[in-house]
């Protein structure tokens, strides 16, 4: 099997160094970027499979970086990781907003840098199958992970795309914060119920040009479900 390739964007180079030390012994092909500029020429020319962004670089912000590649076709489906000693709740929110599948808070040890990183290549990972589900012209092909409706293609990170698999999968059924969690992502312990918050709201967001934002409904007290019926 291929190593997964990892890109460290980080502007001081001990901690550069000491992340790529223990992804290497991990097994992981490791790039190196100290800003942004740098950052992004690298993906041209060689896509990685997951990447590390600290929040603070020279030339931009990394949650600009993740910003600017959300909104590019050829790399919006790429996993993030944010770096920063942001601890605040709304940090955290907002680089998951910004479109970063995870967050770790330095300083992280290397076991729960590591724990993080396999859980979002697990879920950006697409799931098996040759499947066709079709609800009131949305489209979900498992076969080619694509959605669309009618001849327009709607764009979804991974995570989006699997927790709109599922609700297309399992409609009409109330799931709660932790149930979702437990299903979408894995029973993962490293992300915190809030996140399937933000992520719905990222589903809804990618959803609502086409009108189709009305499908993921919130069940005040219980949780959300997904229903053509009016909530």
């Amino acid at each position: 099997m291929t190593a997964k390739r990892i890109l460290i964007v980080e502007d001081e180079k001990a901690i550069r160094d000491m992340i790529a030390f223990g992804l290497r012994r991990a097994g992981y092909e490791v790039s190196e970027a100290e800003d942004c500029r740098s950052a992004r020429a690298q993906i041209v020319d060689s896509r990685p499979d997951l990447l590390l962004i600290d929040w603070m670089l020279p030339d931009m912000s990394g949650l600009e970086l993740i910003r600017t590649l959300r909104r590019a076709k050829d790399t919006e489906e790429i996993p993030a990781i944010m770096l920063t000693a942001k601890v605040e709740e709304q940090d955290k929110i907002g680089g998951l907003d910004g479109g970063a599948d995870d967050y770790v808070t330095k300083p992280f040890s290397p076991r729960e840098l590591l724990a993080r990183i396999q859980a979002v290549l697990r879920r950006a990972a697409p799931a098996g199958g040759s499947d066709v589900v079709e609800v009131e012209g949305l489209k979900l092909d498992d076969s080619s992970h694509r959605v669309s409706t009618g001849e327009r293609e709607i764009a979804l990170g991974p995570t989006e795309y699997r927790l709109l698999h599922f609700f297309m999968t399992h409609p009409e059924r109330v799931f709660s914060r932790g149930q979702l969690l437990d299903r979408v992502w894995g029973g993962s312990t490293y992300v915190e119920e809030r996140t399937v918050d933000v992520h719905i709201r990222r589903l809804r967001k990618a959803l609502e040009p086409f009108s189709l934002e009305r499908l993921v409904q919130t069940v005040r007290g219980s949780g959300y479900r997904f229903s053509t019926r009016e909530s």
